[in-house]
């Protein structure tokens, strides 16, 4: 299979970002053919810099949780539910053969998802110590890849 089709998620900040870019150029490298998806959360620093870097991007509604008692956090289980739905209907749409997801609170709904959808879930967690969105993913992943031992 040549044409292998590769969705990926991470965002809200360039930690999440520029590392969900890194392994997209990699695969494109070792796949030339391979056609790539990012999605992320809407107005969020990734719907600028995953185009300048190549790559097409899908907006969710999404945010992540206020960790203090505030009126925003009101809207999130909304957002959650919104998001999920829509990452539903751009995997079905897309059909990808894998799903990568790098954290933040934007590649939870997709990566969940895609684990619902059967898709084989990949997350790569850059930091020493996983977040919230990566460690509730990672019971769902078929593969957990990090940067540092234990």
């Amino acid at each position: 299979m040549s044409n292998y089709k590769i969705i990926l998620s991470g965002g809200g900040t360039g930690g999440h970002i520029y590392p969900a870019i890194a392994i997209a150029n990699e695969l494109k490298m070792r796949f030339p053919n391979a056609e790539f998806l990012f999605v992320g959360a809407k107005d969020r620093m990734e719907m600028e810099k995953v185009p300048q870097a190549g790559y097409n991007i899908e907006g969710l509604w999404i945010s992540g949780i206020q960790r203090k008692l505030t009126l925003k956090n009101l809207s999130f289980p909304f957002k959650v539910v919104s998001s999920v739905l829509k990452a539903k209907k751009i995997i079905k749409q897309f059909k990808p053969h894998v799903a990568i997801g790098t954290g933040g609170f934007a590649s939870g709904p997709l990566l969940y998802a895609a684990a619902s959808k059967g898709i084989p879930s990949l997350i790569q967690e850059q930091n020493s110590y996983p977040g919230i969105t990566n460690k509730l993913l990672s019971k769902k992943a078929k593969k957990i890849c990090v940067a540092y031992d234990g």
